[in-house]
């Protein structure tokens, strides 16, 4: 969109709020706009999200969590303003100099899953359904990967994303195993409990989504994927992501869990359930599939590369997945012996 139309577009959605820009900078989804009366943020978002956003938030403030950044309301008390097909709403701009702080932002993330944590009831059916869908697709993959090493050490010489394959498996059998014993933990523990834990959801944790004002404050935006369930939907694509990479030990990203555990500790079962999505390896899976299929059309240096590094992500994975649960080993025999000191 060329500046003039673009500032003529701002300035018909501004005019809701009493605004008049002066000029606006696009960044992407947000326009930075530059007003009679100070700098603001314009959003841009999918329409069919409105109204669940905007309830999300306002629930949140009701439970008086405010470290979102607030949403201004237009002169007639809308929150949102649909032009062009594209629901906007409108926000203060905040400097953001203080970055990357994931102390701040993992204990606000707790805060925030403390004040609309709310226990519902679930049926047992749907629950053993759940199980039993996911040890089943366990098994589809505990199949696949079996009957594929299988096929590659028939043959006489393999192709170099068989030989990888044949290197990486045992690691990849040992996390469906945790997976799924974690998995049976959880349904033997909840089995025949009728409630269970859910949370405001943010939907999208990420650094860029957690700026500072010019106080050092943290508050969190792009809340256009919050919805209601599991806290672990929030905690387990932040995890994943932040493990990319070359292998390390994500001894950092461990702490970060422990600053959210701190402010909302996860009950067991929730741990249990935690650990078993964390470990499945279904995306290295899904790739050696991918790969298997495309067969001679496959490029070999590049499906090496491929599967190289989802493997990395798989080591990261369960380097964390083993400080996790030895940390809360360790928690447990605390536990255990200050109640037999007790006791004494």
């Amino acid at each position: 969109m060329r500046d003039s139309n673009r500032l003529k577009t701002v300035a018909a959605i501004l005019k809701n709020y009493g605004l008049e820009p002066t000029f606006v900078e696009s960044l992407g989804k947000i326009e930075k706009v530059y007003t009679n009366q100070g700098v603001y943020a314009l959003k841009k978002m999918n329409p069919n999200q409105g109204i669940d956003f905007i309830h999300y938030v306002q629930n949140l403030y009701q439970h008086g969590y405010n470290r979102i950044v607030p949403i201004y309301p237009t002169l007639d008390g809308r929150y949102g303003v649909l032009y062009d097909s594209n629901l906007y709403y409108l926000m203060p701009w905040l400097s953001n100099e203080e970055k990357g702080d994931h102390t701040k932002l993992f204990r606000e993330l707790a805060r925030l899953h403390m004040v609309s944590a709310r226990e519902v009831k679930v049926n047992k059916e749907e629950r053993k359904d759940h199980y039993e869908k996911s040890i089943e697709e366990i098994e589809r993959e505990e199949e696949f990967i079996v009957g594929f090493i299988e096929e590659c050490e028939k043959k006489v010489y393999m192709s170099p994303f068989e030989l990888q394959f044949c290197t990486y498996y045992h690691t990849i059998s040992q996390a469906l195993s945790f997976s799924k014993r974690k998995l049976t933990e959880w349904y033997e523990s909840t089995k025949e409990k009728d409630k269970a834990r859910i949370v405001i959801i943010h939907g999208k944790v990420a650094n860029d989504h957690f700026l500072y004002d010019q106080k050092g404050y943290g508050y969190f935006v792009n809340f256009e994927k919050s919805t209601i369930g599991s806290p672990t939907h929030d905690l387990l694509p932040f995890t994943v992501n932040s493990l990319r990479g070359y292998p390390k030990h994500a001894e950092d990203l461990i702490e970060w869990l422990y600053i959210y555990f701190k402010f909302f500790p996860f009950k067991e079962e929730e741990m249990q359930l935690f650990l078993s999505y964390l470990a499945q390896p279904s995306f290295i899976i899904r790739t050696t599939e991918q790969l298997f299929h495309e067969g001679n059309n496959r490029h070999e240096r590049k499906a090496v590369k491929k599967l190289q590094r989802d493997y990395w992500l798989l080591r990261n994975i369960e380097y964390v997945v083993s400080r996790i649960e030895e940390i809360e080993r360790l928690k447990k025999e605390e536990q255990l012996r200050q109640e037999e000191a007790r006791n004494e």
